[in-house]
C-alpha cells in the first residue's frame, strides 16, 4: 500500500506507507519527520501498487484538533518572519530575494531560504531577525533551480512545475538532450521557470537515444512494404519513419520494424547505385552490361 501527501494544499508530493490507516482524499494526516511529526494534506488515498516499494516512512495517523491548531500556529509564524524577513533586508541594502521560511518546534529554528546574484555577508541581518523574532534564525542560499521547486509556479506545459510537485532530484540535463529531440535550441522555448534548462528534456531522452541508435537515418535507401525509397524524417513518439518512395515520390510513414534499415540490405535487394543488381556481371566487377533479368536502377537519395 501506498499513499501521497502534500504539506500545501499544490505543493510537492511526498510518499508515505498508509500503515492501519485508510485517509481519505483533502484528509489531514501526521507525517513523520526529523523535528517531530508534521500535518499535511492526503492527495492520493491509500492504493495497492504492482511493485515491492520498500522504505517509505509509516503514517502517524490522522491529525487531531490540538495538531491542526498547532499546525495553523507554525504557519502564522511563517508568514510573520518572512514579512520581517524582507523588511529587514530592505533595511540593509542587501541584495536578497526571500525565497520561503521553514519553522520547527523541537528545537524552535526558524530557516529562511533566499536567492542572491552572488555571496553576501548577512551577519548582522541574522542578528536583527534573531532578535526581532525571539528565536534562532539561520540563512540558507539557494539556487534558482531551487527557488522554483520552493516557490512552485506553472511549466509551459501548462502544468505545476515538476521540481515543486513530484521530483526529489535534480539530474543533470544538457543541450544534447534537446538536439537528439530535434527540439530548437532557443533558450525561450527549451528554458523552465527556473531559467535553466527544462528538467524534462530528460525524460522522453533514452526512448529517442533507442529510436536513433536503431532506425535508419535521413537520407538512407530503405525498402518498405510499398517499396523502394529514401528515409525524410522521423517520427519518434509515433514509431514510424517517414519515406519518400522512388517509384512515384510520394511520402509515406511506415513503422519502423516495417522497414529494411540499412544500406547493405536495400542494396542485397535492389543493386547498387549502378543499377546493377546482385550477382550480374557489372556486379562482380566484369565489362558486360546487366542482362535484360537485372533489377532497375534505384533513383538515389536526394
Amino acid at each position: 500500500m501506498m499513499m501521497a501527501v502534500s504539506f500545501e494544499r499544490y505543493g510537492r508530493l511526498y510518499y508515505l506507507d498508509p500503515g492501519p490507516y485508510q485517509p481519505a482524499v483533502g484528509a489531514r494526516v501526521l507525517v513523520p519527520t526529523d523535528a517531530g511529526p508534521e500535518v499535511a494534506y492526503c492527495v492520493w488515498a491509500p492504493q495497492w501498487v504492482a511493485e515491492d516499494v520498500g522504505g517509505l516512512p509509516v503514517c502517524a495517523g490522522l491529525a487531531t484538533e490540538e495538531d491542526l491548531a498547532r499546525d495553523e500556529g507554525n504557519r502564522a509564524k511563517r508568514a510573520h518572519a518572512k514579512v520581517t524577513a524582507r523588511r529587514l533586508i530592505r533595511e540593509h541594502g542587501l541584495p536578497m530575494k526571500v525565497v520561503g521560511v521553514d519553522y520547527v518546534n523541537a528545537p524552535p529554528v526558524l530557516t529562511v531560504y533566499f536567492s542572491a546574484p552572488h555571496r553576501v555577508d548577512f551577519r548582522a541581518l541574522v542578528r536583527d531577525l534573531a532578535g526581532r523574532l525571539s528565536g534562532r534564525v539561520e540563512l540558507r542560499q539557494v539556487g534558482p533551480r531551487d527557488e522554483a521547486r520552493l516557490q512552485g509556479g506553472i511549466g509551459p506545459c501548462g502544468r505545476d512545475l515538476c521540481c515543486a510537485t513530484f521530483l526529489k532530484d535534480f539530474e543533470p540535463v544538457s543541450v544534447r538532450m534537446a538536439k537528439d529531440q530535434d527540439l530548437p535550441v532557443n533558450p525561450l522555448r527549451i528554458a523552465g521557470a527556473c531559467g535553466r534548462l527544462m528538467c524534462c528534456l530528460k525524460y522522453e531522452h533514452p526512448l529517442y537515444q533507442d529510436f536513433h541508435a536503431n532506425t535508419p537515418g535521413l537520407g538512407e535507401q530503405v525498402d518498405t512494404p510499398e517499396g523502394p525509397g529514401v528515409v525524410t524524417g522521423h517520427n519518434v513518439p509515433g514509431d514510424k519513419v517517414v519515406v519518400k518512395l522512388t517509384g512515384d515520390g510520394r511520402k509515406c510513414a511506415c513503422t519502423r520494424a516495417s522497414v529494411c534499415g540499412s544500406r547493405q540490405a536495400y542494396e542485397a535487394r535492389y543493386g547498387d547505385d549502378t543499377g546493377a543488381a546482385p550477382g550480374s556481371a557489372a556486379a562482380s566487377g566484369g565489362g558486360a552490361a546487366a542482362g535484360p533479368g537485372a533489377a532497375p536502377a534505384p533513383g538515389g537519395a536526394e
